[in-house]
């Protein structure tokens, strides 16, 4: 490992020549043009003729549409990847506009094949299921039953898609281009760097000074206000568009919409909206420590301020290289194979980490089935980005295991499951911390109170964001909406979430703007809430059992979209998403992290 790190003295920069070496690589216009082709001939062989296969046949198609959609994930992935590391390239973004005009109409050659085979009969249909041709399939095929009553005309499934590239998803686009040229008020810090990146100014929301902390708050949200009409304007239109989606498909709400992709059932998802609604107290007991402790009221920028006073030092940084071998020695303690396909990640290239103009914001894990992962972050030489790393290898390690056991159809597993890894990661680095600081009264006490601070995010914050969309889509079925419902309704939930414990300043009204995910993906934000509750009851159960938790852990990662995920976590890790008591379990785990912070306070 000494070996391997001692390469990675500043944060590196991806490889992509998996995918293809550039835009000039000739077997990129030539896979494209070769599945274009498949894709019809596949048209032109199946097309009108799927109830007359036999199962054998119906399983033979389906292994050619994956191979279909494992190309096209080739091709999406080299230059939105290329974009995603630089939004001002111009190239890359021409070129995935010219991908995603190509993939669309392959996949509108290629829907007829789903559509036929929910026009089955019933007794057509279960002989599919039933077939141990299909034995692979098995779930896949259950979800095309459970789609079946929302399905339109082949002619009206294929405009959709059209019309997605110039309309919602173009709404989509322009969000995340406009957000990537923005340019940010320089904010000096005390030893006289000057910052004015995004990712370094919200890194300086965990620095010790209060008035660098408010300075580098104001940067970023200056700029989201001042376009905070036309991020309305883009809300507004991706809303309304789900609406009509809805009306056309029969759904009775974006909301039932999304829950029924994302294989969630709508009485878990209130269970867990009402369960952490009920114990906001939590969140508002550690600001009111908190504050107490600093001797100041805890402002919205100040919530992740370190916990120091005049007599403590801030918490330390820590560098690129210290940070990976941190991580690959946390990992390797849980179990060395999965800490060895961990470092495949660095010493192939697959992470970019390095701090950059126009790099897109956040992080992100890319899988391309039949390849690997690619990470995205920016490292800023701190504990936030080296947790950040590590929740996103955790995905990458979790595709890893998909790879090894499941075709494409099975491998995109359900958003909970998607999360679990990524946060397990985080507990497993966060214990090593611990230990590594004994002794270190000051360090001990950041990394406990940071990992609180992770989980009110992920509990509380993260749900009351769900909480705003519930809104938001509720809304658009009555008629538009402009910034100023948006702006008042995201400070309302806010203001109920912080009670007296935290200031909310004015301009936290336009924050809202920033969350990618209410853009992008409806209700996607109240499952890193539910996959953070199964996470803890997984690292819970490896607390208690050790070593002999781990093969049903691996199992459950493999499993991918093999299984209907409850049943795969009741099945491989004894988990019930279903029962309330998991979701009390991980706020009771929560309160107990509180009770032990407070006794050493005071």
């Amino acid at each position: 490992m000494a070996q391997i790190t001692a390469q990675l003295d500043t944060p590196q920069q991806w490889d992509l020549s998996d995918l293809y070496t550039s835009f000039d690589d000739p077997n990129l216009n030539q896979d494209l043009q070769t599945l274009q082709q498949t894709a019809a001939q596949f048209r032109e062989n199946y097309r009108g003729k799927v109830a007359e296969l036999r199962p054998e046949e119906v399983a033979s198609c389906l292994k050619q549409l994956e191979l279909i959609a494992e190309k096209s994930g080739y091709l999406y992935a080299f230059p939105s990847l290329v974009f995603s590391a630089d939004t001002r390239n111009s190239e890359a973004k021409q070129y995935l506009d010219k991908v995603m005009e190509a993939l669309t109409l392959i996949e509108n050659q290629l829907l007829f094949f789903d559509l036929e085979l929910k026009e089955l009969n019933a007794e057509q249909f279960a002989e599919l299921q039933n077939s141990p041709a299909l034995a692979n399939y098995g779930h896949y095929l259950h979800r095309i039953a459970e789609f079946r009553p929302h399905k339109l005309l082949e002619e009206v499934e294929q405009t959709r898609n059209q019309d997605n590239l110039t309309g919602r998803q173009a709404f989509i686009e322009l969000r995340t281009i406009h957000l990537g040229e923005q340019e940010y008020e320089p904010v000096t810090t005390p030893d006289g760097q000057t910052i004015s990146e995004e990712a370094q100014l919200s890194a300086l929301l965990f620095q010790p000074n209060a008035e660098l902390r408010y300075q580098a708050y104001q940067s970023v949200r200056k700029v989201v206000k001042q376009h905070n009409s036309l991020y309305a304007y883009i809300l507004n239109n991706v809303a309304q568009d789900h609406r009509i989606e809805n009306q056309m498909r029969g759904y009775a709400s974006t909301l039932q919409k999304q829950l029924l992709i994302d294989e969630v059932y709508e009485p878990v998802f209130r269970a867990i909206m009402d369960g952490t609604g009920s114990r906001f107290d939590l969140f508002q007991r550690y600001y009111q420590l908190k504050g107490k402790y600093l001797g100041q009221k805890i402002r919205i920028c100040d919530v992740y301020a370190p916990w120091t006073t005049g007599e403590e030092s801030a918490l330390p940084s820590i560098n690129y290289q210290a940070g990976v071998e941190t991580l690959l020695a946390a990992i390797e303690e849980f179990d060395i194979n999965y800490a060895r396909r961990a470092e495949e990640f660095f010493v192939k290239n697959w992470v970019d980490a390095k701090v950059r103009p126009g790099k897109r914001g956040g992080a992100f894990c890319s899988y391309t089935h039949g390849k690997h992962s690619y990470l995205l972050l920016s490292y800023t030489e701190d504990y936030n980005s080296l947790f950040t790393l590590a929740h996103e290898m955790g995905h990458g390690l979790h595709f890893a295991w998909i790879g090894d056991k499941q075709s494409y159809f099975n491998s995109n597993p359900p958003l909970v499951l998607a999360e679990i890894a990524s946060t397990f990661n985080e507990l497993l680095l966060l214990d090593y911390l611990l230990k590594q600081a004994e002794g270190n009264k000051t360090l001990s006490k950041a990394l406990l109170t940071r990992q609180l601070e992770d989980q009110f995010s992920l509990l509380f914050r993260q749900s009351t964001i769900s909480r705003l969309e519930l809104a938001i889509h509720e809304r658009a079925e009555q008629g538009s909406f402009d910034r100023n419902w948006v702006n008042e309704k995201w400070m309302e939930l806010y203001q109920n979430l912080c009670g007296d414990a935290v200031k909310l300043l004015s301009e936290h009204q336009y924050d809202w703007a920033r969350i990618a995910h209410i853009f992008f993906k409806p209700f996607y934000c109240y499952q890193y809430t539910a996959s953070n509750i199964v996470s803890l009851a997984c690292y819970q159960k490896y607390q208690e059992t050790g070593k002999e938790f781990i093969p049903g852990y691996m199992k459950l990662l493999g499993a991918g979209g093999s299984l209907n995920q409850v049943e795969a976590l009741r099945q491989y890790v004894g988990v019930d998403l279903e029962d309330p008591q998991t979701i009390q379990s991980a706020l009771s785990y929560i309160e107990k992290l509180l009770d032990q912070l407070e006794a050493t306070l005071f």
